[in-house]
């Protein structure tokens, strides 16, 4: 159920929708495909609202669920194929020809897409989907179950629709995904937004950015921590975590303050908060959890 959800995707990005189950994912997505009818509100998609104007929306979108849906008995040409005969008076035996080289399924084209591996398959899916040229590309986790190397080469693909141009709406259970391609993020809990704003944006809402230093011996690090009141110990790692801002001005007197006492530290890292903070900070559960 969703409750007082107020979105506004910008043309031309990636908006990417996460939240743990049952927090409504699915059910928003159902309903801005015109797959589901919202018991209040105004719901535009492509500037056409989904209620009156459903079948104008079903003609700017593409949509991918969480499974590839491809025929296994087809080959990846009739798989394309079938769909320009659906009805997509747009599309041609050239679009076919066009995708297939996009999504680099040239070699594999005439061959069973059952014999196709699970990067294969949902590159082909994309492929389908985008046939009719769709404005707006709605993926559902569209890379569930992917190896890294197949889901930085869909990360590829996509980043490559959205420089032509095409605005896409993701989901996704992986919150680096969300990192590296949203332009904007949205939380969703228990059917309210809970939050939204760019990956940074977010990051920044969440404490805990701090530096970590590793010192050679003990000796070091007591010294270290007399000068570094507000450092946090471990004296087994020989390690402080000190609070800042990860600025360049505040690392720069945080070294100016060690060197002042002639200390030395043997290893330093910045950390801030990554999505994953911010997914628990925000719902109170671990990313563990997310799902459709």
């Amino acid at each position: 159920m969703l409750d007082g959800v107020d979105l506004d995707v910008p043309v031309g990005a990636v908006f990417a929708l996460l939240g743990p189950n049952g927090a409504g994912k699915t059910t928003m997505i159902n309903v801005l495909t015109t797959l589901l009818k919202a018991d209040a509100g105004t719901v535009r998609v492509a500037g056409h609202d989904v209620v009156t104007e459903a079948k104008a929306v079903r003609a700017a979108i593409g949509v991918t669920g969480q499974f590839a849906a491809v025929d296994e008995l087809l080959t990846g040409r009739e798989n394309l194929q079938l769909m320009v005969d659906l009805g997509h008076a747009k599309a041609t035996r050239q679009t076919v020809a066009r995708l297939l080289e996009r999504f680099d399924l040239v070699e594999a084209a005439d061959k069973p897409a059952s014999t196709y591996s699970g990067g294969m398959r949902r590159k082909l899916d994309l492929a389908m989907t985008l046939v009719n040229n769709p404005r707006i590309l709605f993926l559902d986790e569209p890379t569930t179950g992917l190896d890294p190397r197949s889901r930085r080469a869909l990360w590829t693909i996509i980043r490559e629709l959205v420089a032509d141009g095409v605005t896409v709406f993701l989901t996704t259970q992986y919150l680096d995904e969300a990192d590296q391609l949203a332009n904007r993020v949205a939380v969703l809990d228990h059917g309210r937004l809970v939050a939204q704003g760019t990956p940074d944006e977010l990051k920044r809402r969440i404490p805990g950015t701090h530096v970590r230093l590793r010192f050679a011996n003990a000796a070091q690090l007591d010294a270290a921590a007399r000068v570094l009141t507000d450092s946090t110990r471990d004296g087994e790692a020989l390690t402080l975590r000190v609070p800042g801002d990860g600025g360049t001005n505040s690392l720069r007197t945080l070294l100016d303050r060690l060197d002042e006492y002639s200390i030395s530290a043997e290893e330093l890292s910045v950390h801030t908060p990554d999505l994953d903070d911010v997914f628990l900070a925000l719902t109170g559960r671990p990313t563990e959890v997310l799902a459709k």
